[in-house]
């Protein structure tokens, strides 16, 4: 049960960061995905930074706030 919750905060993450993040966007495919992989960097960025991320708010978060550093980065790599 824990993944599969993962796996949703980390769809509404990327769904979320997508409308945060105002550029030429993915697609809401890719922009899923982005969320799932966002969710794993934003954990990353939370705990080096030594935020805790318990609780599903906090998860929903960090994990939005990864997929919108990946948002950022991929829309950096596809401008040039």
């Amino acid at each position: 049960m824990g993944l599969l919750l993962s796996i949703l905060i980390g769809l509404l993450a990327g769904y979320l960061g997508s409308l945060i993040f105002k550029g030429s966007g993915l697609g809401l495919f890719w922009n899923l995905v982005v969320g799932l992989i966002g969710g794993i960097i934003g954990g990353a960025v939370f705990e080096f930074l030594g935020l805790t991320t318990h609780g599903l708010i906090w998860q929903l978060i960090s994990a939005t706030a990864g997929a919108i550093i990946l948002l950022w980065i991929v829309s950096l790599l596809r401008k040039k």
